[in-house]
């Protein structure tokens, strides 16, 4: 069991859904550390064509009169407390961007790359978070969204997935300047 379902017994039992479990900041540190920097790249190098392309899509989609919940979803993510709600927030908004390209598959696409970045982008272990940074950057993105600016929109969507990277991997070499002897050479 994955920690999707739950069964419970009892008058007021039955099968309920249950939020997927968390990874911890352990396991996130040692899963950033077995990743290579050639896999981390290769990743964002994805992350930034299919949110690049998603973003201009939604620019160029999405009607001028139309009301988005984009910014709505700015402000949860900023204002999230957790680490889980920050990155269940922030990936809100990404997926949001994908449903306004109206792509399934640039949606599809961007829930699997930010099943697999957000934790780590949000973990104080790894990255000193700056919900303000990203606010900032979300709101220049609904801004170019929303006037109908697609390259812009897609330059920065790029510029956004690129200093994530940089974040991510600057955690990860901090995590190997940072590990005791012992694991630098099994890590070898």
């Amino acid at each position: 069991m994955e920690g999707i379902v739950e069964t419970r017994r009892g008058r007021n039992g039955g099968t309920f859904v249950v939020l997927p479990p968390f990874p911890s900041a352990h396991e996130l540190k040692e899963s950033l550390k077995r990743t290579s920097l050639v896999a981390l790249r290769d990743f964002f190098d994805e992350q930034a064509a299919v949110a690049g392309m998603a973003t201009r899509l939604a620019a160029e989609r999405t009607p001028p009169t139309s009301s988005t919940r984009l910014a709505e979803f700015a402000f949860q993510a900023r204002e999230a407390r957790s680490v889980r709600d920050r990155s269940m927030a922030d990936s809100r908004f990404h997926f949001e961007i994908a449903v306004l390209s109206q792509s399934q598959r640039l949606l599809t696409s961007e829930q699997r790359l930010q099943s697999e970045l957000s934790p780590f982008l949000w973990c104080d272990a790894i990255c000193p978070p700056s919900p303000q940074q990203a606010f900032t950057q979300h709101l220049a993105l609904v801004m170019a969204i929303e006037q109908q600016r697609p390259e812009e929109a897609q330059r920065l969507a790029v510029e956004h997935v690129r200093g994530n990277m940089k974040l991510i991997i600057d955690g990860k070499l901090a995590l190997h300047r940072t590990a005791a002897p012992h694991e630098l050479e099994s890590a070898q």
